[in-house]
């Protein structure tokens, strides 16, 4: 006999199935950043949502808005341990991303990544459930071709003081496709490039929010380099797009799948378009560019635009204003 939901999303079906009718999702770093928009996105679409993160990087404040939510569940825990629940999809997003945290305790974060990885494959093994990976750009390390396109094997110093992300990423697309190949697991791979926008840490040295703090406080803005190193800049609302585009997509569609947005800009661009919306008076000043530190970021989204009809669509002066409205706010409470 087949049980249906009622209106109430919270009401729970009959023991006969034991299950709700609706989706259950699990998404690791769901307290972070991209985590809790994803979290947003999912409890939208009407999915349960299991939200599993140890609050390293990740912060209450994130979610705090979805703790009191019939279909929002909190778990507090470190994705290198085993974890024993009941799903029908997962997303992997558990590792800190920034280099200020990633670097703070380097063997934690491979771990993260390769022990987190061997961890939620086993989960999605078991309960036969298909499973995604938030990888990252980084994969590609300080790129040799103006373009990164999937099919490009990077250029990754192995032993730099970045390789604990690079690597413990690149290793975890590897765990990804073996288990694919080996045990047939319905897998999905995004390479997310540079991200931003409201709930970025405010201390997390990535370069918008860096940006961004300094200016509403009057302070210098710091510029590594000479300046003329790129990045590519999607806001986090295409991102989140991209990574349901992709879980949506066909089983034979793994990825990896870069998912960003390819228009490129300085940071001498972006330090001049935050003080234009600030309307700060901060100088600019420069300081040596950390080791191993990228000269120049942008992603080629034919295979999103192609497998997945997904494109950008927030541009960057809209987005910024966006994020520092949301900084503007935060800096007059906790962060003051």
């Amino acid at each position: 006999m087949k049980f249906t939901m009622h209106d109430n999303m919270g009401e729970k079906m009959t023991k006969l199935t034991g299950r709700y009718n609706i989706k259950r999702t699990l998404v690791t770093g769901g307290a972070g950043f991209l985590g809790s928009h994803l979290c947003d996105a999912l409890i939208e679409r009407g999915h349960e949502v299991l939200c599993v993160d140890n609050l390293f990087t990740g912060a209450r404040r994130n979610i705090e808005h979805l703790l009191d939510h019939p279909r929002f569940e909190f778990m507090r825990h470190d994705v290198t341990f085993p974890l024993y629940v009941e799903v029908d999809e997962i997303y992997n997003l558990a590792c800190p991303a920034s280099p200020i945290h990633y670097q703070h305790d380097p063997v934690q974060t491979t771990k993260t990544s390769v022990m987190g990885a061997i961890n939620m494959l086993g989960l999605a093994k078991r309960l036969k459930v298909p499973i995604f990976q938030a990888s990252t750009s980084e994969v590609y390390g300080d790129p040799n071709t103006p373009l990164q396109h999937e099919s490009y094997w990077g250029n990754v110093n192995p032993i730099g003081i970045r390789s604990c992300y690079d690597e413990g990423k690149r290793a975890a697309e590897t765990l990804f496709m073996d288990y694919h190949r080996q045990h047939n697991l319905d897998i999905k791979i995004v390479r997310i490039f540079n991200t931003y926008g409201p709930r970025m840490h405010p201390q997390d040295g990535r370069v918008v929010s860096n940006f961004i703090v300094q200016a509403l406080r009057n302070e210098p803005i710091t510029i590594y380099g000479d300046g003329m190193q790129t990045r590519s800049f999607c806001f986090y609302s295409d991102l989140i797009r991209g990574f349901l585009a992709l879980m949506d997509s066909d089983k034979s569609i793994t990825g990896p799948c870069n998912i960003g947005n390819p228009n490129e800009f300085t940071m001498i661009d972006l330090a001049k378009l935050v003080l234009e919306i600030t309307g700060s008076s901060s100088p600019l000043v420069f300081g040596p560019l950390p080791q191993d530190d990228p000269k120049q970021r942008r992603p080629d989204i034919t295979m999103a635009r192609d497998k997945l009809g997904w494109n950008p669509e927030i541009q960057l002066a809209e987005g910024l204003e966006k994020t520092v409205s949301y900084f503007a706010e935060l800096l007059k409470t906790s962060y003051s």
